[in-house]
């Protein structure tokens, strides 16, 4: 895809979140509103996987740690051509297959059951070492929300990874600075996050999360030569792409009204 077509992917995509935020009376908007460029990014240009073959043994992983921020998952897979749009529709409805957070295989292109955090990069890092063990050349990318850095388990595989050289496994932290009760430097001392994975051996380097051409130059670089596994401190906003949900932590939990749908709508350039 052209970064042109990113881009239009990457407002469909917020579009659709919201959507589906409203419809279906779900939380966590502003989480995976944050988190859409890094997904269009990876499924986009980065991510050697066919949707019409999501259980390839040799593809590239994805895990979105973060399960949370699910919305944005599926929507990114549905318009990539993992499953019909039409199953965004139904999100978080009682029996549809696209659970409020994931479920093991629940849909096409989801890997994990996510949602109770630190347990993604651990298992990112097991999957790492199979594909390694089996002579399988696909790479593995783990999407952390900052919150989540707080999890001991994300810091013990942080410390294992490198120790094995698994250089074909790259995370990357949704870094929009708050958690779900308050700022995410204030609840703990997460700072200077950068330095922290290298420090444990990573090579890491800050982004700007929401600079479509920069974490597509930063995620393409998995492996980088170096022998050491890719951290990416992804720089973003949380409620990107909507005015009036930057950067408010009320979009943690609130859930958008039928004009404030439209008006995001509007936002985005999306005709109805």
């Amino acid at each position: 895809m052209t970064m042109e077509e990113l881009a239009r992917l990457a407002r469909e995509v917020r579009g659709d979140v919201v959507a589906m935020s409203h419809r279906a009376g779900t939380p966590h908007l502003g989480s995976a509103l944050s988190c859409v460029d890094i997904l269009v990014g990876l499924y986009g240009r980065v991510l050697r996987i066919d949707p019409a073959r999501p259980t390839d043994p040799a593809r590239d992983r994805f895990i979105l740690s973060k399960g949370h921020a699910a919305m944005a998952l599926y929507a990114v897979l549905a318009r990539r051509g993992f499953f019909p749009t039409g199953w965004l529709e139904t999100f978080a409805g009682e029996g549809a297959p696209l659970a409020e957070q994931p479920a093991p295989g629940c849909a096409p292109g989801v890997e994990l059951a996510t949602g109770s955090l630190g347990h993604g990069l651990p298992v990112g890092l097991g999957m790492a070492l199979a594909n390694r063990l089996s002579g399988r050349p696909g790479r593995v990318f783990v999407c952390l929300s900052d919150g989540e850095c707080n999890e001991g388990t994300v810091w013990e595989a942080a410390l294992f990874a490198p120790a094995q050289g698994l250089d074909r496994l790259a995370v990357v932290i949704d870094y929009n600075k708050w958690q779900a009760t308050g700022r995410s430097n204030e609840v703990m001392a997460l700072a200077d996050l950068r330095a922290k994975w290298e420090a444990f051996g990573w090579r890491a380097r800050d982004v700007d999360g929401h600079d479509l051409k920069a974490l597509v130059g930063a995620l393409g670089e998995v492996p980088d030569g170096s022998g050491r596994p890719v951290a990416v401190v992804a720089h973003t906003v949380k409620g990107k792409g909507v005015s009036f949900m930057e950067d408010d932590n009320n979009w943690h939990y609130r859930i958008p009204k039928s004009g404030e749908v439209a008006e995001a709508r509007r936002q985005l350039g999306l005709a109805d």
